[in-house]
């Protein structure tokens, strides 16, 4: 019999993080942002058990309005964990996947009458989520793939993809989550490539490598992901540049991932970069190593019939969505244009991306063929939650090159007090090492991540994480301005 989870309280802490150095995609460069953590405290049955989730909230991503002012997204990004919160509190006690319905079918009502984008709002109701997820998992005892594998969450993948009906989660996750997943290293759009491109004024001294070649070099990387900025001829400048470095470093022992950040609005535009690609000799042999295109259509034309032609493309790449993944049908409408697959973030919600890995793994076995897709993206997670929470749902789907940014754009764990640091290198001393300054760091070795503590965890972290110090905001709602 499954659990009931019912929601007594809740509460939320913030603190400021800061960059090493500026992380440029798309439209935003990242220099700062708040980090956020929920609690929440359910009864599960008969039970009291706390559950966790954090996040950076992270501008111009969930929401890309460039007349918005960070500070208003900001605003926004609280607004709805805060809502998500309040619909969960007035959900009646249910197994884990109807609890989570109850909230999402309420949240995506009040979006529509707010107009907030389905992405952004569906962030909140992620949150609370993770918390369930967690909470659920410490009362069951055991990790977040037996959750998943074995259904304790309830989850009926017919609701969200018809065409699993009297399918279970058991037939398509691995029978035991990865142990160690690969690093995909973001190479963002200002990040130097080597040392010729560090000057006084942008060098870091902190200990940790800066440049692409000395991140390849300290962590020994072979997955990356690269970024495009929608202008042809800047995009074909940057990649030739990339392409150089990196294969000057790995030979041909390397694969990469080309994210086009939502920066096309017109298919052909794009299509015209991918020829420029094909039309140079050197590009042309990189690109052989590419594993797929994430996103190159803005999420307002991408699942767009008459614009989005990708059916069409003769001799493509593969190509995936992410954020056009926002509603719970937008996978089967993806495959139907010819995308190739989706993305998972937490943020983007766990039980969904179950019901879509299922499902991409379904027609893969069915049509014989690997052509379908789910990948693992980054939000710039950091520790102490949200990257350990993220790499055990990466885990448990079995998505074995995963993006990873925020060790490389943070300085390890230092935004927190170093008791943070220190418990993580107690509990998850696999997945971080220590730097000179007794704070905790990311232990990238051989290009990847050792999960074993991640996966002993119940969702990922092992160790209660204090929050003394943060601030605690309101759970209050509070009217959009």
């Amino acid at each position: 019999m499954l659990s009931e989870l019912k929601l007594l309280d809740a509460t939320l802490h913030r603190t400021d993080t800061q960059t090493r150095m500026p992380f440029r995609f798309g439209i935003a460069v990242m220099t700062a942002a708040p980090h956020v953590f929920l609690k929440c405290r359910y009864e599960i049955g008969g039970q009291v058990v706390t559950g966790i989730a954090a996040e950076g909230l992270l501008p111009r991503w969930f929401d890309k309005f460039p007349e918005k002012q960070a500070d208003q997204e900001i605003d926004e990004m609280l607004q709805v964990i805060r809502q998500a919160v309040a619909f969960a509190r007035q959900a009646a006690p249910a197994p884990a996947f109807d609890f989570w319905r109850q909230v999402y079918q309420a949240q995506v009502a009040w979006a529509a009458e707010q107009g907030f984008p389905s992405l952004l709002a569906q962030f909140g109701v992620t949150m609370v989520e993770r918390t369930l997820l967690d909470a659920l998992a410490r009362a069951e005892q055991c990790n977040l793939a037996t959750l998943l594998r074995e259904n304790r969450v309830g989850l009926d993948l017919a609701t969200i993809h018809p065409e699993l009906k009297g399918r279970t989660p058991a037939e398509f996750l691995p029978a035991q989550p990865l142990t160690k997943i690969i690093a995909r290293h973001t190479v963002g759009l200002s990040d130097p490539l080597t040392a010729a491109d560090l000057t006084p004024e942008n060098r870091i001294d902190d200990g940790l490598p800066q440049t692409l070649e000395d991140c390849i070099r300290a962590y020994g990387l072979r997955h990356f992901k690269l970024k495009a900025q929608g202008d042809v001829d800047l995009d074909l400048d940057r990649l030739r540049a990339v392409a150089q470095v990196i294969t000057a470093h790995c030979g041909n022992n390397y694969a990469f991932t080309l994210d086009g950040n939502e920066q096309y609005r017109e298919f052909p535009r794009f299509v015209e970069l991918w020829d420029g690609i094909q039309a140079n000799a050197a590009l042309s042999a990189f690109f052989e190593n590419l594993i797929f295109i994430e996103q190159p259509l803005h999420r307002s034309v991408a699942l767009d019939p008459a614009i989005a032609h990708i059916a069409d493309w003769e001799n493509g790449p593969p190509v995936i969505i992410d954020e056009s993944g926002a509603e719970l049908s937008a996978l089967e409408q993806a495959l139907q244009l010819g995308y190739a697959g989706t993305s998972h973030k937490n943020c983007k919600g766990i039980l969904k991306a179950t019901a879509h890995r299922c499902l991409i793994n379904h027609r893969n076995a069915t049509e014989n063929t690997n052509r379908y897709q789910m990948s693992g993206e980054d939000l710039v997670n950091i520790g102490p939650v949200a990257l350990l929470q993220d790499l055990a749902a990466q885990a448990a789907l079995g998505i074995t090159s995963v993006e990873r940014n925020g060790h490389h754009y943070f300085h390890g764990l230092t935004p927190f007090p170093q008791q943070i640091s220190q418990l993580m290198l107690q509990q998850h001393g696999d997945l971080y090492t220590e730097m000179d300054n007794g704070f905790a760091r990311v232990n990238i070795t051989n290009g990847e991540l050792n999960l074993a503590s991640i996966n002993a965890a119940p969702f990922g972290v092992g160790v209660e994480v204090p929050l003394d110090g943060f601030e605690e905001l309101s759970l209050l709602r509070k009217n959009r301005m």
